[in-house]
C-alpha cells in the first residue's frame, strides 16, 4: 500500500481524510500562500497544492503526497484568511447577502519519481443577510481567524450559509471525490487495498 502524507495542517482536511478511512501521516507544507496570485483562480489554487505537494515530497524517501489549497472569491475579490477579527468582520460583511465561489486545488505527488496529478473544485455558497450583531457575536466565537472567507461551513458558520450549489466538502476544504479519483489514478484503492 502507498504511503499517504497530507502536506497540510488542517484540522478539517485530517477529520476529512480519517473520516473515509484512509491511513496518512501528516506533514505540513512550507508553502508561502501569496504565491500565485497573479492567476485566475482555479489555476492558483490548483498551483498552490501542487507546490505544497512537491515541497514535502522532495524530503519524503517513498509515498503519495496530497496538497490542497482553498479560496474564496466574490465579485472578483479573493479572500483568504483574515489577519485579525476586524478583517474577518470586514469579509463577512462583503459576504452578507451575497453569492461567492469556492475553489480547492488537490494535487498528489509521489515520491521518489515525481509522477504528479492535480485538479480542483470549485462550489457556489450563498449567504443570507447577516445583521451587524450576528456577524459580531460569530467572529467573538474566534472560529473565522483561520478560514478561508472568515468562515466554516462545518461549525458555527453553517448559521450564515442560505444554500450550496456543488460538493459540500470542497466548502470544507477537501474536495473528497476529488482526493479519491486523484488517488485512484495512482492505484490506490480507497476501500482498502492497492490496484495492479
Amino acid at each position: 500500500m502507498n504511503r499517504l502524507i497530507l502536506a497540510s495542517a488542517s484540522p478539517r482536511r485530517r477529520e476529512l481524510l480519517q473520516r473515509i478511512g484512509l491511513n496518512f501521516e501528516v506533514r505540513p507544507s512550507q508553502v508561502d500562500e501569496n504565491n500565485f496570485r497573479d492567476l485566475p483562480p482555479a489555476a492558483r489554487v490548483e498551483h498552490l497544492a501542487l507546490a505544497k505537494a512537491r515541497a514535502v515530497a522532495q524530503a519524503c524517501k517513498e509515498g503519495l503526497v496530497l496538497g490542497a489549497d482553498t479560496i474564496v472569491v466574490c465579485r472578483g475579490q479573493v479572500l483568504g484568511k483574515p489577519a485579525s477579527a476586524a478583517e474577518a468582520a470586514a469579509m463577512l460583511s462583503f459576504l452578507s447577502g451575497r453569492t461567492h465561489t469556492v475553489y480547492t486545488g488537490v494535487a498528489v505527488v509521489r515520491a521518489p519519481g515525481g509522477e504528479e496529478k492535480f485538479t480542483h473544485s470549485r462550489t457556489e455558497v450563498t449567504f443570507r443577510h447577516l445583521d451587524p450583531a450576528v456577524i459580531s457575536a460569530y467572529v467573538a466565537t474566534g472560529e473565522p481567524l483561520d478560514k478561508a472567507g472568515a468562515y466554516g461551513i462545518q461549525g458555527r458558520g453553517a448559521l450564515l450559509v442560505e444554500r450550496i450549489n456543488g460538493d459540500y466538502f470542497n466548502v470544507v476544504g477537501l474536495p473528497l471525490v476529488k482526493v479519491v479519483e486523484l488517488l485512484e489514478e495512482f492505484g490506490v484503492d480507497v476501500w482498502g487495498g492497492e490496484r495492479e
